[in-house]
This record gives C-alpha cells, sequence and structure tokens, in this order.
C-alpha cells in the first residue's frame, strides 16, 4: 500500500469503513462499544479496523470509537472551544500561516461577485481524499470550490456547486487543480483559495478560517466575531453554503448545545472531519491529552 498517497481505491476503502463504524456506534445507542464490539459489529477482526484507522487518520489513538461518535462534538465544545477575536483583530482579507495548514487567500469583488460568474474560467476534476470522493474546481486564483459526492452523488454536487456561478464557464481540467489538491490534504505547499461570495458571507467564512484544527465555535460566537451578534440565523445560513468544504472549516461550526447542526454534504462526512482532525491533534499534543472523553 502506498505510504505517501492513496490510490482512489484505497481512499474509497478507507473512508467506507469509517463510515461504516459510525453507523454501527450509532446502532449502540450510547452503549460503550469497545474496538472490538465495533470491529466486531463490521466483520473486521480488530487488527485490521486498527490498520485501517491508523493508515485513514495517521495516527493510532487508544480509544478510536471516541472521536466517531456523536459524544465527541460535546466534548468538543467542553475542551476545544475557540472564542474567535473581532473582525478588526483577526487580519482578514490577508495572507498567513494558519495553524497547520498554509493557506493564502483573496475574496472576488462585491462586483464581480455581483455578476454571477461571468467572464470566469473554473475548471473541475474529482479526486480521492480522506473523507470520501472529492469535487474540486478552481480559478487561476485558486480553489474556490471543494464539495463531497459520497453521500450526494456526482451528479446532485456538481449542480450544487455550478449553480452557485451560474454565468461561469466549467471546464473539466483536474490536471490544473492536482498541486491545489496535493496542497490542501498533503500539507504539501501552499493552497490557495478564492472566495466567491456576498460580503456578508466571506466575513463568515474568513471567520471560520481563523478556527485551529481540532477545536470547534459556534454560530453565535461566529455572530459576534463579525460585529453582527443577533445575525445567528444568517450566519448559519452562510456556513452552509460554505462553497470550500474541509479548507474553510464549516465542520468546526456547532451548536451551543454541542449539537452538529447540519453540514451540506452530509452529517456523516462532518463526523468523521471531526473525527479525523480530533484524533490527529491529540496526536500531536502533549501524552496528557490522551485522556477519555465522553
Amino acid at each position: 500500500m502506498h505510504h505517501d498517497h492513496d490510490t482512489d481505491q484505497d481512499a474509497a476503502y478507507h473512508y467506507g469503513v469509517i463510515r461504516r463504524a459510525i453507523e454501527r456506534i450509532d446502532a449502540a445507542q450510547g452503549a460503550a462499544l469497545s474496538l472490538d464490539d465495533v470491529a466486531a459489529g463490521m466483520n473486521m477482526s480488530p487488527a485490521h479496523f486498527q490498520r485501517i484507522f491508523s493508515r485513514w487518520v495517521g495516527v493510532s489513538p487508544k480509544r478510536y470509537q471516541q472521536y466517531l461518535t456523536l459524544g465527541h462534538a460535546r466534548a468538543l465544545m467542553r475542551d476545544r472551544f475557540t472564542t474567535l477575536e473581532t473582525a478588526q483583530t483577526l487580519g482578514l482579507s490577508g495572507t498567513g500561516r494558519l495553524h497547520d495548514l498554509f493557506l493564502r487567500w483573496e475574496a472576488m469583488s462585491p462586483g464581480d461577485f455581483a455578476r454571477h460568474g461571468a467572464g470566469l474560467t473554473i475548471a473541475y476534476g474529482y479526486f480521492p481524499s480522506p473523507f470520501g470522493e472529492a469535487l474540486a474546481m478552481g480559478t487561476d486564483r485558486g480553489l474556490c470550490g471543494l464539495a463531497f459526492t459520497d453521500e450526494t452523488g456526482r451528479a446532485d454536487a456538481f449542480a450544487d456547486m455550478t449553480a452557485r456561478w451560474p454565468r461561469a464557464t466549467f471546464t473539466h481540467a483536474p490536471e490544473t487543480l492536482s498541486p491545489m489538491i496535493q496542497a490542501a490534504f498533503d500539507q504539501a505547499g501552499t493552497a490557495r483559495l478564492h472566495l466567491i461570495g456576498a460580503p456578508f458571507q466571506i466575513k463568515v467564512w474568513e471567520a471560520l478560517l481563523a478556527v485551529p484544527t481540532g477545536h470547534v465555535t459556534t454560530y453565535s460566537e461566529i455572530a459576534r466575531a463579525i460585529g453582527n451578534p443577533g445575525a445567528v440565523r444568517a450566519v448559519g445560513t452562510a456556513v452552509g453554503r460554505n462553497p470550500i468544504s474541509y479548507l474553510i472549516p464549516c465542520h468546526r461550526a456547532l451548536r451551543k448545545t454541542g449539537a452538529l447542526g447540519g453540514y451540506h454534504w452530509g452529517l456523516p462526512v462532518k463526523r468523521a472531519m471531526l473525527a479525523w482532525e480530533g484524533a490527529r491533534a491529540d496526536a500531536d499534543a502533549p501524552v496528557e491529552t490522551g485522556r477519555g472523553r465522553a
């Protein structure tokens, strides 16, 4: 098996196993399951499941299933909640080192956005990812779209994304996007983003970029940070319309209660992302953070 890049089949298989593990844990309705229990419910040996999880997430934590449970989101709210600075001090609409992923981004001007993508050429392609197949889209300035197709199917994901910029020209050109995707998922080089949205949406998306990997925030915290604390519902809508999933981390936005809220590409994907990041963050943290969680 590759140690640098998964083949398409490898990536699809690994994510499929994680998806089945989430279903198995949910079916237990809160009953504690050991690694052996989870594996047995999937007709896999514990050793095989452990290898797959380790290959998927890049680490082998002691209590794999804790990251996949619904309770993990509540634990993140307790232990990893991020209070955002106000927009003025976030240093938004700039470039810089953001946590563990080097991102550079620029936002389309409101005037250009109002033209619904007229004059834009947007390349697209399909790529393997840790969260199932990804549909990527990009302009000459960077990635402008990243969707996940496992829950929706290719046709629906493509229709969803192209409808956002109805007057743009779309061309199948995965070769031009490949370096951007490699930077995004392998953290190799710089992932450039091109934010195409209304001014309010871009404010929300830039606030999401300030939430560190392995941490979460709330819709109300984002509303406060962008200077509009009463706009929680509008913030939720803007989070849901984020076109660059994962890289603009809308999966890290939760309800105040610790409930997951929605996710445009399906809740299993959101839970897989939180699990993937949580396990990696714990692996990179000091040893004492290996404590058990609800």
